[in-house]
């Protein structure tokens, strides 16, 4: 399972020029599932995404995170995450999880990281064609795979 989190001003998601989800600062996450990924993936992913330390304290330092800034967190459904781009110039998505094995993972994703800050998030729309605005405070955008445990 792999996560892109930016660290935002704010974030929304939007189908057809309606916004179905909107958040002030926090997290947006982008999220992408392997055949592989499992419920264990979800519950180590969203531990560390709500406990990593990348807002500023009082002293302009990242010492603080998501949970502790009680900041908003929205998730996004990303197969193209799991792209292979080693033979020629179109990738493969080989390796991204089907939708019945993705759509339960994300959904619980997404429950997890409710658990874990307390607060309901944002959601995309599975398998939709949505259009996802952002300002990236710092910028910050950090790759967590949840593959690359050790």
């Amino acid at each position: 399972m792999r996560a892109v989190i930016q660290r935002v001003l704010e974030a929304s998601v939007t189908i057809e020029d309606e916004t179905v989800s909107r958040i002030g600062p926090g997290l947006l996450i982008l999220l992408g599932v392997e055949e592989i990924d499992e419920a264990e993936d979800v519950e180590w992913l969203t531990s560390k995404i709500a406990k990593m330390r990348i807002f500023s304290d009082a002293d302009g330092k990242m010492n603080l995170s998501v949970t502790d800034t009680g900041g908003d967190a929205l998730v996004v459904s990303q197969f193209t995450l799991h792209a292979s781009t080693k033979k020629g110039n179109r990738p493969s998505f080989l390796r991204a999880a089907t939708p019945s094995h993705s759509e339960p993972l994300y959904e619980a994703f997404c429950a997890a990281m409710e658990r874990e800050i307390g607060k309901p998030v944002g959601r995309g729309i599975f398998g939709g064609d949505m259009k996802v605005a952002l300002v990236n405070d710092g910028p910050v955008t950090i790759l967590i795979d949840s593959r690359a445990r050790e």
